[in-house]
């Protein structure tokens, strides 16, 4: 409404002109609008954040690679029934869950599908929980109280479930800085949408309820009702991105579940999380050390990094093999061209300066065809397999791989090279 006073030409007042319009749609537009744009605006943090995890993801594997690689070399020196190697597998398993959660971020920002598999939430839960010791102050008090069977399993992605263990004991933790309990509760639930109405966005049937408890200062109701909205926070600049709780809200929803919130100002918040059970064996981790596949043949390793060189003396000599081992894929490709007959596999790198290994590769394929290659790499960078196999590469590896892994990929390429060629017909 706009109000203007009409007065005469020497000033008096006469009347007064109303003019009424509605602006609904326009009101409409601009509000989609803003809404867009924000869109945009996440958009472009996931973009930027996609970004980064590839430009950083070929370096943080290749320290992951040397992590591992170590460690399981130092485990195998040591025997199974000790402190020490039961300390070493947790540092293996720890290198695991970074490395998975490294793929977890790239699949993340390429909106890739999710690995799913039948896995025991419950030993999810406890592998977290040591973790979760690691890093809370001791003035907290964590209780677990797991009733349900580690045979119940659930079909999920492993990394994303720690993950949502962490997050949501992490928060915990973060509510109660001068101190208090964390409970951890895993139970088996019955849904009947028809008789509790107040689950009817779950279906009826057997469901996992992870339950995670503090009594810190509790969630004001104006924030309880924002806290799965992407990028809010309460935390201070710095502290937080305020996306964990929106993700482990895509997570749960994404397979299946359902997660609900209960607060009150004072006395603690409780987040409940069903999941739904499969009815299988889930699938399980074998944390002895895996039998590696021994030989004797020549091998011809490149990589730019000197830690995973070193790694490669020791643990391909220590498999038997003949190692020759160099950071620079150009003196790599002197080595083989002044002696192809010397060498029965080259294991390069694919990131390098200089040659990188498919172009690498592919000088050696024309120098020796029937010479098997194998190619690492840190970042999945789209190489295509079929194009691979076509320059030499038997096999692509993504860093880092287990001890296990690597030794039996070398031995099936190797004994696959071996082979008489099938005639065509």
């Amino acid at each position: 409404m706009t109000l203007s006073a009409i007065r005469s030409n020497d000033g008096q007042f006469l009347y007064c002109l109303g003019m009424i319009e509605d602006i609904t749609e326009r009101k409409r537009a601009q509000e989609e609008k803003e809404r867009l744009q924000q869109q945009l605006q996440q958009s472009q943090k996931l973009e930027a954040i996609g970004t980064m995890a590839g430009g950083i993801a070929h370096d943080f594997n290749n320290i992951l690679t040397g992590i591992l690689g170590f460690t399981e070399l130092v485990r195998s020196e040591i025997p199974e029934d000790t402190e020490v190697y039961e300390n070493l597998t947790e540092v293996v398993k720890a290198g695991r869950r970074a490395r998975d959660l490294v793929k977890q971020i790239l699949s993340f920002s390429r909106r890739g599908e999710t690995e799913k598999s039948l896995i025991s939430l419950v030993t999810i839960v406890k592998e977290a929980l040591k973790l979760i010791r690691s890093v809370t102050p001791s003035h907290i008090t964590i209780r677990q109280n797991c009733t349900v069977s580690a045979e119940r399993s659930i079909l999920a992605d492993p990394t994303q479930m720690h993950q949502m263990v962490m997050n949501l004991c992490l928060n915990a933790a973060d509510a109660m800085p001068d101190g208090g309990v964390l409970e951890i509760s895993l139970e088996e639930v019955q849904v009947e949408t028809e008789s509790r109405p107040e689950q009817t966005q779950l279906p009826s049937g057997c469901y996992l309820k992870l339950t995670v408890r503090d009594n810190g200062a509790g969630i004001p109701p104006e924030v309880r009702e924002r806290i799965f909205e992407p990028y809010f926070t309460t935390k201070q600049v710095g502290k937080g991105t305020g996306m964990g709780l929106a993700v482990v809200h895509g997570v749960i929803k994404e397979h299946g579940g359902n997660i609900a919130v209960s607060s009150e100002p004072g006395r603690g918040t409780a987040f409940e999380i069903c999941l739904p059970i499969v009815e299988a064996t889930p699938d399980t981790e074998i944390e002895s050390t895996p039998v590696v596949a021994a030989g004797s043949e020549s091998i011809l390793f490149v990589d730019e990094e000197t830690m995973i060189t070193n790694l490669q003396r020791s643990q391909l000599g220590k498999w038997g093999y003949r190692v020759t081992a160099t950071e620079n894929s150009a003196t790599a490709l002197g080595i083989f061209r002044a002696n192809p007959q010397d060498f029965d596999l080259v294991i390069t790198d694919q990131s390098m300066p200089g040659l990188t290994g498919i172009k690498l590769a592919q000088a050696i394929h024309e120098i020796s065809p029937s010479t098997p290659i194998i190619l690492c790499t840190g970042f999945d960078e789209g190489i295509s397999r079929e194009n691979a196999r076509m320059i030499g590469i038997h096999a692509i590896l993504s860093k880092p791989t287990t001890g296990a892994e690597f030794s039996h990929t070398i031995r099936s390429v190797l004994d696959e090279a071996r082979k008489p060629s099938q005639p065509t017909s």
